[in-house]
């Protein structure tokens, strides 16, 4: 097995293993980053991509998806302590009657 073999098997375990953090889990701060965790992995894919094939296309990709996942995580936290600070629960099901 070669380099980009390794990373592109490292990476579909890492998002296996968010994917089923997000499924399986009901904390919602589990599930962020359990969404992290897969979006490292599409990032390592998409570095083992551009090693293959000598562009640095697939860096700047990743660049992006990390800018990305930072707003997210800039949004997502605040509305999570608010919500704990009113449900005073991390579980997904406790913000289930929020619905509209």
């Amino acid at each position: 097995m070669d380099k980009v073999q390794v990373l592109l098997l490292l990476a579909t375990a890492l998002f296996t293993l968010g994917l089923t953090g997000v499924v399986i889990r009901r904390n919602v701060l589990v599930m962020l980053m359990c969404m992290e965790l897969m979006l490292n992995g599409v990032n390592l894919s998409l570095v083992a991509f551009a090693h293959q094939l000598g562009e640095a296309v697939g860096a700047v990709l990743v660049f992006l998806v990390f800018v990305v996942a930072t707003a997210e995580i800039a949004v997502a936290i605040p509305i999570v302590l608010l919500l704990v600070r009113r449900k005073r629960t991390l579980d997904l099901e406790a913000f289930s009657d929020l619905k509209g």
